[in-house]
């Protein structure tokens, strides 16, 4: 074996395909594009995501900056500085947040937030709360169970 007998591997190397070059090429006349239209021309075709001059399908959804949340879970919400004004020890939960008037529209499971201050030790009894509001409970002195 001399260097001047390597040759690439028998089938690696096909002729290029030569198109509109007469009848007998088997792509004369039209180069396998069909007769006309516009992709029958020369020159590049259309931009990617072009329809016809229909309304592209880029322009025709809405712009969000984002999709909802399927399923999302909504709370009823109450911040610490709220629950100030009952007296101390008191058993907090949505039912007699309702019945002291605090609450007025139940929308879903309780969630405490941690806005305000509080000054009292409460057993809250909730579906969540806030880390600050959680903080804000047991510094009064209360504490927070999460129901499930």
């Amino acid at each position: 074996m001399r260097l001047n007998d390597v040759k690439p591997q028998k089938g690696s190397k096909k002729r290029r395909r030569r198109v509109g070059r007469g009848i007998s090429a088997g792509q004369g006349a039209s180069a396998g594009l069909g007769m006309r239209g516009q992709k029958s021309r020369s020159g590049s075709g259309t931009r990617p995501g072009f329809e016809g001059g229909q309304q592209p399908l880029y322009r025709r959804i809405p712009k969000l900056k984002g999709f909802p949340v399927v399923n999302r879970k909504i709370y009823t919400t109450i911040n610490v500085e709220k629950l100030a004004s009952l007296p101390a020890n008191t058993e907090v939960t949505l039912e007699s947040l309702k019945t002291a008037g605090i609450l007025t529209a139940v929308k879903g499971p309780l969630k405490i937030l941690g806005n305000g201050d509080l000054g009292v030790a409460l057993n809250v009894k909730a579906a969540a709360f806030t880390g600050q509001a959680r903080s804000k409970i047991e510094a009064a002195g209360g504490s927070c169970e999460v129901l499930g």
